[in-house]
């Protein structure tokens, strides 16, 4: 995995427009995708809007979806629920089907095998792909997602890890280490690594990817 092209791109908290990207471009590079969330949190992030993604798509940068998980219930039924709800928001944005949407997970340190299947399984039966957005060596990511692997396989194959660990600090695009996310101990799609965090006044993180994640955005 670490042989892998490594594609560099950001994501932010904040809305993309002209002057917002000029920075990114200017101090740090041209990045092939943006991850962006689907939905506003208040004091968190603001939600990705179709103005934004037709300028970034008119740039030639991919769009990333993200949908933040803030209920802290861990269960199948609520993994469904959340699934159902990040799905309507990609279809309200005009995102098409087999694109990946990661559950941000990041603040979940609770997460548990039921509601990683419920993620996966809800989205699946949509037309969509399932992604995480996690800490590996914190919480019980890793030891749960192995568990569903392990109950079922095909999960592994199914859905698209995005490693936010371990942190190598801000960097260009020139400057970028080389690819090297934590990975759990089962078999893994860690296809995203956010390699470094809170750039412009914690408005942009820095990313790499395998390039197989490409086709898989919009």
């Amino acid at each position: 995995m670490s042989l892998a092209r490594k594609i560099w791109g950001v994501d932010s908290v904040g809305t993309v427009d002209q002057d917002f990207y000029n920075t990114v471009r200017k101090q740090l590079g041209v990045p092939k995708y943006w991850g962006r969330n689907l939905t506003e949190i208040p004091n968190v992030t603001s939600g990705l809007t179709k103005m934004e993604i037709n300028f970034l798509r008119n740039k030639g940068i991919k769009i990333l979806p993200i949908y933040t998980i803030i209920n802290k219930e861990i269960g199948y039924e609520q993994a469904q629920i959340a699934g159902r709800n990040a799905v309507y928001h990609a279809r309200r944005l005009g995102f098409p089907q087999e694109t990946v949407i990661f559950a941000n997970i990041e603040n979940l340190d609770n997460v548990n095998a039921l509601w990683i299947r419920g993620w996966v399984e809800t989205l699946l039966t949509t037309g969509y792909r399932a992604g995480f957005h996690h800490l590996s060596q914190n919480g019980d990511f890793t030891q749960a997602f192995c568990q569903v692997v392990k109950e079922n396989h095909d999960i592994s194959l199914q859905a698209i890890l995005w490693s936010a660990e371990t942190e190598t600090g801000i960097s260009s695009e020139r400057k970028a280490p080389r690819f090297n996310p934590v990975t759990p101990n089962c078999k893994a799609n860690v296809w995203l690594w956010k390699y470094g965090r809170d750039f412009n006044n914690d408005l942009i993180n820095t990313n790499l990817a395998d390039e197989r994640v490409l086709k898989f955005l919009y």
